[in-house]
């Protein structure tokens, strides 16, 4: 009998616990079979291009209750290819890889609609807190300890959906050592898929009741935050609030049409058009030096 159907009992008499058991699937990586009842798994992928690492991992990881390896890799264009195949839950990343960093493997993540929690291995503190700030759930620090990676893994357990996502956006704005500062990373949604936007792309967020909707050339997403939060992560860039319900990228203005003396009409690059309300279009027009 498969293990996918539950067994039919004609009598009230307690269904039999089975151990944990591991069994293959068609694409060579092992899954956990877990008793009926028992939690959801925290399906997890192990990269780090140092095999000691790995291994302490993985020996440290089956102790902890509720997790299912199902996978280790050892550079970062595998990682990114077993991400997009496999849609694990938590990733445990190095981010100090030759070729292909952790950074580099998590900028590499663009849309889908299971998108992992990143938690950051690493020997180095400035590194690891750094990425701790910008959005990664968790660090750990090697050699990595039994307590702390519990700890992890508790934290990455608790989150899920939007959050998840935010923090993956957040951690990719981190620059590699002597790189540029980055743009700024939003999150948008089309159905149950999640999209990892650059701002620069972005040619405004429109409010329409509770919902937001970013605005691109190409097509529309929904946001996962409110127009307020977004103006707040925007600060400092070409971002301009211009009415109650919409935030405009100034750098995406084609043209500025006066309506009166105190109104103007904004045209975008995609041909949408905007009013600036009487309150902010001094503050656009100065921006804009029109």
């Amino acid at each position: 009998m498969s293990a996918c159907h539950p067994f039919q009992f004609a009598h009230p008499v307690m269904a039999p616990v089975h151990p944990k058991g591991v069994w293959p699937v068609d694409d060579g990586v092992l899954q956990v079979s877990e008793p009926w009842g028992s939690p959801v798994p925290l399906r997890t992928l192990i990269v780090d291009d140092e095999p000691i690492a790995r291994r302490v991992l993985r020996e440290e990881l089956d102790s902890v209750e509720d997790v299912v390896i199902i996978g280790e890799v050892d550079n970062g264009a595998v990682a990114v290819d077993r991400i997009a195949a496999q849609h694990p839950d938590l990733v445990l990343l190095d981010l100090q890889m030759p070729g292909m960093s952790g950074l580099d493997v998590v900028r590499s993540i663009r849309h889908g609609t299971h998108l992992p929690v990143v938690v950051i291995v690493t020997a180095y503190d400035k590194y690891a807190l750094e990425a701790f700030e910008a959005g990664a759930i968790d660090y750990l620090l090697k050699p990595v300890g039994r307590e702390r990676l519990v700890e992890a893994i508790t934290r990455a357990k608790r989150l899920r959906g939007n959050d998840a996502v935010e923090r993956l956006a957040r951690l990719q704005e981190i620059p590699s050592p002597r790189e540029a500062p980055l743009g700024r990373k939003i999150v948008g949604k089309v159905g149950e898929e999640y999209f990892l936007l650059s701002a620069d792309e972005i040619l405004a967020f429109q409010a329409d009741g509770d919902l937001v909707w970013i605005v691109t050339s190409k097509r529309k997403y929904l946001a996962t935050q409110t127009l307020k939060v977004l103006e707040q992560r925007l600060h400092s860039t070409s971002f301009r609030r211009i009415h109650r319900n919409a935030l405009v990228n100034v750098d995406h203005v084609r043209k500025m049409s006066a309506l009166s003396s105190q109104r103007w009409l904004i045209t975008l690059n995609n041909d949408q058009e905007f009013i600036v309300s009487k309150r902010q279009a001094r503050s656009v027009r100065e921006l804009l030096h029109w």
